[in-house]
């Protein structure tokens, strides 16, 4: 009840108050290959393509039993009016399959008029490689939405995310940024640097790690994933995931951006056999905008 508790409070917090800096464009959710890097406003008719490479493949808060290093691609159409549409694939280094992961979505945009409150909804539809090894192949659809609130010292961030189709999961991210912007450029007058440090936490529920076990590694590799004592574990349970610092510094033009990020987790309440420990996580993106 206290973590219920904790996220009605949270969320109906951010639906009240919520804000963002603004941010120089924007890209949809997670589950494509954008950056964390806030900055200018987005009200106008842009195409964002992006790549983006990650030393192992994390779903909220939860890695595989082996790592999976991946290269992401994603292109991203805004229109003045706050829609968006989306397309993006993965591929994890060092197997088989061309392509594990298409992601096809679409939502909308919205900020208030005094800039401190905007708000993001979209739906995704994965797509897999049926050979796909990542966690996140246990899902299939997600509707996600998020508030954000600026409070020129810290930005705060709900982001409510519902996964359904082969599992049903709820997901519940609350976050803490600081957005640095120095007022110096690096090669030309145009170019600037962003650090945007931000602390999270991930609540949720975990009914995608058994889906996932009898999906992708039942036969051969069970003992990895779960045991029989497993099964009595109530996954669809609302708590507390993950805990994770995550630093970003990127290099930015009027067109591209260059990010680094790295990013700490701390995984609680792991079923059993997947073992997930505290690891660091790093990420390189690169996109670049036509408008």
């Amino acid at each position: 009840m206290r973590y219920l508790s904790l996220f009605i409070f949270s969320f109906l917090f951010a639906v009240a108050n919520a804000a963002a800096t603004e941010p120089r464009f924007f890209l949809p959710p997670a589950t494509t290959a954008a950056a964390d890097s806030d900055s200018v406003p987005v009200r106008k008719r842009s195409v964002s393509v992006g790549i983006n490479y990650g030393n192992d493949a994390i779903f909220f808060g939860r890695v595989g039993p082996v790592k999976y290093p991946y290269v992401a691609t994603d292109v991203v159409y805004n229109d003045k009016s706050g829609f968006f549409i989306y397309g993006s694939a993965l591929k994890v280094l060092g197997y088989d399959p061309l392509f594990d992961e298409v992601d096809l979505g679409a939502g909308y945009y919205f900020k208030s008029k005094n800039k401190k409150y905007s708000s993001n909804i979209s739906y995704t539809r994965f797509i897999f490689n049926n050979d796909a090894r990542i966690i996140k192949s246990a899902s299939t659809n997600d509707i996600n939405f998020k508030n954000s609130y600026d409070w020129k010292i810290l930005k705060t961030s709900a982001t409510a995310d519902f996964l359904f189709g082969k599992s049903n999961d709820f997901f519940l991210t609350v976050s803490q940024s600081k957005y640095i912007e120095p007022d110096w450029s690096v090669f030309t007058d145009n170019d600037y640097i962003t650090i945007n440090p931000s602390v999270n936490v991930i609540f949720g529920t975990q009914n995608f790690v058994n889906r996932y076990s009898e999906d992708r590694f039942y036969a051969h590799n069970r003992d990895k994933i779960f045991n029989a004592a497993m099964l009595t574990r109530n996954n669809g349970r609302f708590t507390v995931l993950n805990y994770y610092l995550k630093v970003p510094v990127a290099y930015n033009t009027p067109h591209y951006t260059l990010e680094a990020a790295y990013r700490y987790s701390i995984p609680v309440n792991v079923e059993n056999a997947l073992q997930n420990r505290h690891a660091s996580f790093f990420n390189l993106t690169f996109y670049y905008l036509f408008y």
